[in-house]
């Protein structure tokens, strides 16, 4: 099955492209999104279709937890996210991941014990929603022609395109230099445990930090009901600090 392909199989089907970036390739979109992309991405640098992720924070299982995470995002194919988490001194690893259609979530206790498994188009469809913020990380895939920007305001700007099966609103607030501070979308999903339905995601940056040309949310605190307070009582439940960042 297409979902059993590894981390590495997935990164090493990447072509690298030949393009670079040039300021004149964005300059159709309007200020905010011009502002945005010149920020995030230093002239002549690759525009890259995939982007590997070494990162450690804490995500919350009940209560906070420490984990170490690497993720491989492959804008056409999808992502694996490949994590351990230490509970009660006991480690848990497995994967989140999206691959060529097919969402799946697999996490064992001890490498042993399934603790967590799940897959489906629901699955599918919020992997998708993932993905979609993610973009953050692999800001070359927004200055596409499929990419279609509007702005609230100066420091509001949504950005609208087609990824995995889906059609996905991506709105960021950034400020006069074009720095991200809020990401946002609604994304397919079910954090009450009961049906499935669309709720707003969203991330804080509360850092960031270069890569190979690319500026990035290197720190950001991120979950569901963004934007209410139900963010911080209940909805927040992952916190990442980028360690080291690849692109091809």
């Amino acid at each position: 099955m297409t979902n059993q392909l590894s981390f590495d199989e997935l990164w090493d089907s990447v072509v690298s492209s030949q393009r670079t970036f040039q300021p004149e390739q964005v300059a159709r979109h309007g200020e905010p999104a011009r502002r945005y992309l010149e920020h995030a991405i230093a002239p002549g640098t690759q525009l890259a279709r995939a982007v590997r992720l070494h990162m450690h924070g804490e995500i919350k299982l009940q209560r906070w937890l420490p984990f170490t995470a690497e993720q491989v995002i492959v804008w056409e194919r999808g992502f694996i996210w490949s994590a351990a988490v230490r509970m009660f001194g006991l480690p848990i690893r497995g994967s989140d991941r999206l691959v060529d259609g097919q969402g799946a979530m697999r996490w064992k206790l001890l490498g042993i014990m399934p603790v967590m498994t799940a897959s489906g188009p629901d699955i599918t469809r919020s992997a998708a929603g993932r993905v979609a913020g993610e973009a953050v990380w692999l800001p070359s895939v927004l200055c596409g022609d499929d990419v279609s920007w509007t702005a609230a305001d100066s420091g509001q700007l949504q950005a609208t395109f087609k990824a995995h099966g889906e059609t996905l609103q991506l709105e960021l607030v950034i400020d006069d230099r074009g720095r991200l501070e809020t990401i946002r979308l609604p994304r397919w999903g079910n954090p009450e445990g009961a049906e499935f339905h669309y709720v707003n995601f969203g991330a804080m940056v509360e850092g960031e930090r270069t890569f190979g040309g690319y500026t990035i949310p290197a720190r950001l605190r991120a979950g569901w009901h963004f934007g209410t307070d139900r963010f911080e009582s209940e909805g927040e439940f992952f916190r990442a600090s980028l360690d080291e960042v690849t692109y091809r």
